[in-house]
């Protein structure tokens, strides 16, 4: 019945003089008998399992009796609470006077409600933590499918375009090649050790390559031999004591724009003197000054996603359209040697800053989507941004908007496989997705 029980009685008993536990039973049974009625008569509770067996601990001292009293009960709380008052009437328990007080009346069921909830906190709390979050799906599906792309190049691993690309990096291991693969670069190549391999000379031959080796000194002695067996046109260079593995997205895009003509490299006392430069002027050295090449090359327009191509994917080959395009920066013409008339056939392309500043600095109350080229996509009003974003037939690289950053704006963005949200403001948002790069410009 303890198990079945909805409540428990507790009742203190106290008797002037020793009595024992079956006084005190036959003292709950003989003077309650009649007292409720035939509904409420104790012998025909037990026997219909509604209530317990009355549990008796006694103990004498000094010539009395102290003990406490416990009914399990099954009825409801108004049939309960008449059948303890009922026990506070017994005065004699055997040949003793006594006294009997409720303490408490118990809800075993309070109890179990605890424990449920102590328990369904500890389950969800596991649940939460073991679960994927929508977002957090869409990177994880594209983070997979890039690292799948791991392919072999004359036993050496690499990226699916190294064979046909007309520009290649060169890292030191596997897990450097996919590392890349996440943020989108499919070009790379492992050396896969300090020993540069024939194939990987042979493969420079003819093609614009990139050292993108670990900032330690195996790296630069890996630079030193790739550049006596094969040819090298630029090194991308990693932050002294790391490696390329460890870099984040934001860092492996600003080592391969800011890569270095070898030439530089060269004639530098060491690669430390160059990283100690960049870090101190926190500019570009490249040959072009720093400019990020945004045409892209003819490998990467074949593999130009169409605008029903879905966003994780177009995110990916962006990212890998612009490590193409930076690697051939060197067959782009220096703007020192255009012409004035080429200047006045060829109006100047509008950049980020011009939108920034057209759209936020001016206050337009406007949104504006924009490509990799920083082209415009499509405009509206600020507070339609997140269907604009949604119906857009091209999934643009960047989101101008003068307005706060909001957690759907965010959200939308993610889904669609926009790499950047320039904003007037933060907005309330909890999360910022991992894919997704905020600028305040207000």
């Amino acid at each position: 019945m303890q198990d079945t029980a909805k409540y428990l009685i507790h009742a203190d008993i106290t008797a002037a003089g020793v009595v024992e536990r079956s006084d005190v039973v036959g003292a709950v049974f003989g003077q309650t008998e009649g007292l409720l009625g035939d509904e409420l008569d104790l012998r025909d509770l037990q026997d219909s399992k509604k209530v317990g067996r009355i549990d008796v601990e006694i103990r004498s001292e000094g010539g009395q009796s102290f003990g406490e009293i416990t009914v399990a009960s099954g009825l409801d709380r108004v049939e309960t609470a008449i059948l303890a008052a009922a026990l506070e009437t017994i005065e004699q328990v055997g040949p003793c006077r006594a006294e009997i007080e409720v303490s408490e009346i118990e809800d075993v069921r309070s109890a179990k409600r605890r424990e449920v909830v102590e328990r369904a906190t500890e389950l969800l709390n596991d649940f939460e933590e073991k679960s994927i979050q929508t977002a957090d799906i869409v990177e994880t599906v594209r983070q997979q499918v890039r690292v799948a792309d791991v392919t072999d190049y004359e036993g050496l691993p690499a990226g699916p375009r190294v064979a046909d690309s007309d520009a290649i990096v060169v890292v030191e291991g596997r897990s450097d090649v996919m590392q890349l693969l996440k943020y989108g670069i499919k070009n790379a190549v492992a050396v896969e050790g300090t020993d540069v391999p024939d194939a990987i000379a042979d493969l420079t031959a003819g093609r614009t390559v990139t050292s993108f080796l670990d900032g330690d000194r195996g790296g630069d002695l890996i630079l030193k031999e790739l550049a006596q067996v094969g040819d090298v046109d630029y090194v991308a260079v990693t932050p002294t004591g790391k490696s390329v593995e460890d870099l984040s997205r934001s860092e492996v895009m600003a080592a391969l724009r800011d890569k270095v003509p070898y030439e530089t490299v060269a004639s530098a006392q060491s690669l430390d003197t160059i990283r100690e430069e960049m870090s101190q002027t926190g500019e570009s050295t490249t040959a072009d000054g720093g400019a990020v090449a945004t045409a892209m090359s003819d490998d990467t327009a074949d593999t130009q996603p169409t605008p029903s191509t879905q966003a994780g994917s177009a995110q990916a080959e962006t990212a890998d359209e612009a490590t193409a395009a930076s690697d051939q920066s060197d067959t782009a013409p220096p703007a020192a040697d255009a012409t004035d008339e080429d200047a006045t056939d060829n109006p100047a392309i509008p950049s980020l800053s011009d939108h920034i500043e057209a759209v936020i600095q001016n206050h337009s109350g406007t949104a504006r989507l924009l490509d990799e080229d920083a082209t415009l996509l499509a405009e509206g009003e600020t507070d339609d941004v997140v269907s604009l974003l949604a119906s857009a037939e091209t999934v643009p690289r960047t989101v101008v908007v003068d307005g706060d950053c909001t957690q759907k704006l965010l959200d939308v963005a993610a889904q669609c496989g926009v790499d950047v949200v320039v904003a007037a403001g933060h907005g309330e948002y909890v999360k910022q997705p991992t894919a997704v790069q905020v600028r305040i410009e207000g």
